[in-house]
């Protein structure tokens, strides 16, 4: 790399910075943070724990932000200090080690710009995901599960907090449906971009004479409905039936009818809620994802009608988004971004941040293209 390509590269990063920190409105994250901490120091604060796990989790994560974008501008100062060093000494060990924190920068200041594309609506939302297996019989409930697998890994990757609440086993192997929360900033907007239907092509590992398999599953994200959002449902528009909460292969797990079914009359929505200990636990846990399907279909609706108005029959979203071929060749795809790995298993372990950022990517522009 030529130092005239060091500079520029450098004097890049430096402008995508600049753009990164105007969105981001730094001074008013830190006057958010200043704030926040001030309510944190509060002596009543736990007497309301779900309002203080608001407080403490926001603020934590606006001191993350705040320290990452502070200390990703120290290191694109840095490293031009160490392009200079290794220029001056001639020293070709040197010169490498700047090329590889180059490198690193670069791409950690990608996935900061990535953030800054998510200004929806809901996207600084924490998120509810529900994955269900579709057709395939038990490769697709065993899919559905790798699936789950996937997520929460990835969640914990990345020190988010996860609750699962309600996980629906198959009766050979893997799982009818799950719905877990991923507890964290922006868990919506990033995670929005898996709606869809996953592909998986592999030899059968349920199949006694080892053939290809194509199964399929389900995801479906929704941001976590919050006090603003009006979502009031009258208690006759409800069905509540409770039922034995129950594990793999259908053993029971609790010797009381704890867990709890709900159904929205008008829609005919259904959610469910088991992993609580109590009824009265599974039944608000139940109604926080009905509250969230509600608000779901409440935005379909508009969408309907905002594109009945532009002509443009519907959203631009294709149902499969994207497959994972473990046979004959291996390799995950993204159908929508053209975004591909050569090793599947990383994916289905949580390394799907490629995937995200490049779906965050498509969809931005999807909706410049649509104004």
């Amino acid at each position: 790399m030529a130092v005239v390509d060091v500079s520029e590269e450098l004097k890049s990063l430096s402008s995508t910075m600049e753009s990164i920190e105007a969105v981001l409105d730094l001074d008013k994250m830190r006057s958010d943070i200043a704030a926040l901490e001030d309510q944190a120091a509060a002596p009543d604060l736990w007497d309301d724990v779900e309002n203080a796990q608001k407080v403490t989790s926001k603020l934590s994560y606006l001191q993350g932000q705040l320290r990452r974008v502070e200390e990703l501008r120290s290191r694109i100062d840095d490293v031009g200090v160490l392009f200079e060093l290794a220029e001056s000494e001639d020293d070709a060990d040197a010169r490498s080690e700047a090329e590889s924190e180059l490198e690193s920068v670069r791409k950690t200041v990608d996935e900061m710009e990535v953030r800054t594309l998510l200004s929806g609506e809901y996207d600084p939302r924490e998120a509810v995901v529900s994955v269900r297996a579709e057709a395939g019989g038990v490769d697709a409930a065993d899919f559905a599960e790798q699936l789950m697998r996937m997520y929460l890994r990835w969640a914990e990757r990345r020190n988010y907090p996860t609750e699962v609440f309600d996980i629906s086993y198959a009766e050979e192997a893997g799982i009818k449906s799950a719905t877990f929360t991923v507890k964290a900033p922006y868990a919506y907007g990033t995670l929005s971009v898996e709606q869809g239907t996953h592909r998986m092509v592999r030899i059968s590992p349920f199949d006694n004479q080892g053939r290809r398999q194509t199964s399929f599953a389900g995801v479906e994200v929704l941001p976590v409905v919050e006090q603003v959002d009006h979502i009031d449902i009258p208690e006759n528009e409800l069905r509540i039936d409770v039922f034995r909460s129950s594990g793999p292969g259908g053993q029971s797990v609790n010797t009381t009818d704890s867990a709890v079914r709900m159904t929205h009359l008008p829609t005919g929505i259904v959610v469910s809620c088991q992993n609580e200990k109590s009824q009265i636990q599974n039944r608000a846990a139940a109604m926080r994802v009905m509250q969230s399907r509600l608000l779901a279909h409440r935005r379909q609706e508009e969408q309907a009608k905002m594109d009945a108005l532009k002509g443009d029959g519907g959203n631009s979203w294709g149902s499969q988004m994207r497959s994972y071929v473990l046979h004959p060749y291996q390799m995950v795809k993204d159908l929508r971004t053209e975004h591909e790995v050569g090793n599947p298993q990383s994916v289905l372990d949580g390394d799907i941040d490629g995937f995200l950022e490049s779906g965050i990517r498509w969809r931005k522009q999807q909706e410049q293209a649509q104004d």
